[in-house]
């Protein structure tokens, strides 16, 4: 998995996980939504328009930033997310948590 992040504000992030978020993924994901809190942008946005895959370790990676985004005040949002994710989303009703959004702008838009 390849990983790119787009700071468009002084507290908003756009972070493009690309290829497969697996279990060898799901930590450089973690500590990317970590670290990027850390510094501040606590909206962060999660374009998954790439990502081809997730599993159950990649889908806690995302849980888990959403905690710590919305710990320090902020939110975690799904942008752009294929077929085979949002049925991970939707079998594990993280959907309900995660919701999904069809561009980066409707995410940062929703409230």
């Amino acid at each position: 998995m390849n990983l790119e992040r787009e700071l468009p504000t002084p507290t908003t992030a756009v972070l493009r996980p690309r290829g497969r978020l697996t279990m060898a993924a799901a930590t450089t994901l973690k500590t990317a939504i970590d670290g990027t809190v850390a510094d501040g942008h606590h909206l962060v946005v999660v374009d998954l328009g790439e990502t081809e895959f997730l599993d159950s370790s990649g889908l806690g990676a995302l849980v888990g930033g959403l905690r710590v985004a919305r710990a320090a005040g902020g939110d975690l949002r799904l942008a752009r997310v294929g077929t085979q994710v949002r049925t991970v989303l939707e079998l594990t009703t993280m959907d309900r948590v995660l919701t999904p959004h069809v561009t980066v702008d409707d995410a940062f838009a929703a409230g």
